[in-house]
């Protein structure tokens, strides 16, 4: 591994998925690698360098459960706790611990309503609307079912505690020991950081279009609001380390804690997006050794990160389009085959062989998690199609034990799920896509 292959390979994978700009950093067998290829804006042409910051979505995550542990080894805040004491405004407080809500075993929906005021950042007021014991779609502490809105609550809970907002804390506690200036891709103060815009490569591939805007709702900054670089990412990484130096602002128990499988004991794990989850990070067996990470996707934006604390590896890919995911895929075996095992699995395959009928039939109906409704139904040529609230999204392509290929009508794009049976009733009781768990009604 060397930095020239290192960039060719970028260069090469970005040509060929159509993605405007990329970074890729990685650390391994002690030697530290950085580059990047394109523009981080097609309109303007502006070159993506070192630097520049990218929307990373969903991987604003562990830096919030980071801050929050931080939190927790100050003191100021009790793991196992229920959270009524801290945020009596948390309708679900006296069932819900910070551990559930950082593990994605709280109970709490998916997804934030759509139609929530993009520029309301109240979250108080928020979180005692939409997380009472009533929106709970699982009882706390037995299922994984992936959920934004646990963050929310969790960023809630960190502005009770400190007396700042999420983004004032973040940066105080936990960026500016570590020497990273982060952007934001909303709310009050977003930095002068150059950011990278998103782009859409339209399903016919003849166009590659520029998303000026981030939609994110300001009450969901926990979630998803942090722009940063690839370098940025892999210095977190190196916060876990094993052989880390006086890893602050995080201690060694604390970064060991978060990398701790949380779900041994719960009955449905991520199916379809990890092998475990800690208290922030998702957990990829890679045989020999755990690899831990997580995805983030803007708009227009996809993000990976991925390292070992074991033997002190780590990559991290930020690119500006929404088909760096399948960047992503077509990077992990080149890496793999350089000695840096990513933890991911190449993307399944269809499965093969007729699935009994009755087994299908099980399989129709609604199934919710939230306020986002999934419809199973019949297709006319045999099997299954899956539409979310509206018409057919994707046809369904199950194995005789009901895990299935989602395949997206039109686009081809495949991601796996599965269904579950209740042990109650023995029948089909649960849709698994993505993390996230919708039971059937």
């Amino acid at each position: 591994m060397d930095h020239d292959s290192l960039h060719g390979l970028l260069t090469e994978l970005a040509a060929r998925h159509q993605v405007p700009g990329a970074q890729l950093a990685v650390i391994h067998e002690g030697e530290r690698f950085l580059v990047h290829t394109g523009v981080r804006d097609t309109g303007s042409g502006a070159p993506v360098d070192r630097a520049t910051a990218f929307p990373v979505g969903s991987l604003t995550k562990p830096f919030t459960a980071a801050l929050a542990m931080i939190l927790v080894a100050d003191g100021d805040v009790d793991l196992d706790e229920p959270l009524e004491g801290r945020l009596p405004e948390f309708g679900a407080g006296g069932l819900v611990t910070l551990r559930q809500l950082l593990s994605h075993t709280s109970g709490l929906p998916s997804d934030v309503p759509e139609g929530t005021d993009a520029t309301d950042g109240d979250r108080a007021r928020w979180v005692a609307r939409y997380c009472r014991a009533v929106d709970l779609t699982h009882p706390p502490g037995t299922v994984f079912s992936y959920s934004n809105i646990g963050y929310v609550v969790v960023g809630r809970l960190i502005e009770a505690v400190t007396g700042m907002s999420w983004q004032e804390a973040i940066d105080a506690i936990l960026f500016e020991p570590l020497g990273t200036r982060p952007a934001f891709v909303v709310g009050p103060d977003r930095t002068g950081r150059t950011v990278a815009t998103g782009h859409a490569v339209r399903a016919a591939r003849e166009r590659v279009v520029p998303i000026a805007v981030q939609e994110l709702p300001e009450v969901e900054m926990p979630n998803g609001a942090l722009a940063l670089s690839a370098e940025d990412l892999i210095d977190f990484a190196r916060l876990y380390f094993a052989g880390c130096p006086d890893p602050r602002p995080l201690d060694r128990a604390t970064a060991d804690d978060m990398c701790f499988d949380q779900l041994a004991s719960i009955d449905i794990g991520p199916y379809g997006m990890a092998d475990g989850w800690g208290l922030g990070w998702a957990r990829f067996d890679d045989g020999a050794a755990d690899v831990y990470g997580h995805n983030g996707t803007g708009d227009g934006t996809s993000c990976h990160l991925r390292f070992d604390p074991a033997n002190g590896s780590a990559v991290a890919l930020t690119s500006n389009a929404n088909t760096g995911a399948q960047l992503w895929d077509a990077l992990v075996p080149r890496l793999r085959a350089m000695g840096l095992s990513a933890g991911d699995r190449s993307a399944p395959e269809p499965p093969v062989g007729p699935v009994r009928q009755a087994l299908q039939d099980d399989c129709l109906g609604r199934y919710i998690n939230g306020d986002t409704e999934f419809v199973v139904q019949p297709s006319p040529g045999g099997g299954l199609l899956l539409g979310f609230g509206g018409a057919p999204h994707s046809e369904l392509l199950c194995s005789a034990d009901l895990r299935f290929i989602m395949r997206e009508l039109g686009s081809g794009a495949r991601s796996p799920g599965r269904f579950v049976t209740d042990p109650a009733t023995r029948r089909i009781g649960y849709l698994q896509i993505t993390g996230r768990l919708a039971p059937r009604r």
